[in-house]
């Protein structure tokens, strides 16, 4: 299955898969037609969660929770007003609920209706994560398809898989790499990849950084 990777640039890919492209450009262009849609102000929205939201205000949520155990156990059990106070709410952000990995359990999160993803937190889905394969493959044979991706879960590690909707979306607390101790929360927050916030990856060592 096709997966972006980490140290790719295109690992940043928000591009739709063609057929959904055209799709989506017709219902743009109806609505646009019928000045139901501003393309201007659609621009801005595309550009603030591309280019200023990204992955880095998850990463950040994640970095903390790694470094801070208080600020953990608050967004594990109660993110909303996490969310809140940090400024990371809003539009398909309302309701965020916080999942942990372990070496017990591995999250995978997936939308099976649509795209349903944390914009707030991860900024537009990535290509792959809209895809027929991936939407239905994931909940059928989430093993099968993480190792696709490069992710060989131990046979004694659980995997759950988390259907997001309109009304709840997740984000996956990634695992601490080792070879950490010591680091801030700024140089955690590079190791933490988008797809890792997914449940598709894993966080990054400081020495693929340094690769």
């Amino acid at each position: 299955m096709p997966h972006d990777s980490p140290n790719d640039e295109s690992s940043k890919n928000t591009e739709l898969p063609d057929k959904m492209a055209i799709k989506v450009k017709s219902l743009e262009t109806l609505l646009v037609s019928r000045g139901l849609v501003d393309p201007a102000a659609l621009d801005k929205i595309i550009d603030f969660y591309s280019n200023k939201v990204g992955p880095r205000n998850g990463a950040y949520l994640v970095a903390r929770s790694w470094v801070e155990k208080d600020f953990a156990s608050k967004l594990l059990s109660d993110p909303t007003p996490v969310l809140k106070d940090l400024g990371f709410n809003g539009r398909q952000g309302e309701n965020i609920i916080v999942l942990k990995n372990t070496s017990k359990i591995h999250n995978l999160v997936v939308c099976t209706l649509c795209s349903c993803y944390p914009w707030p937190l991860l900024g537009l889905p990535p290509s792959w994560y809209k895809s027929d394969e991936y939407r239905s493959r994931s909940v059928i044979e989430p093993r099968k398809v993480l190792q696709e991706f490069g992710l060989h879960i131990p046979k004694e590690t659980k995997v759950k898989v988390w259907d997001s909707t309109a009304e709840i979306r997740y984000l996956v607390l990634p695992m601490r790499p080792e070879g950490t101790d010591g680091m801030s929360i700024d140089e955690l927050s590079v190791l933490v990849t988008r797809d890792s916030m997914i449940g598709a990856g894993y966080a990054l060592t400081p020495e693929k950084i340094s690769e």
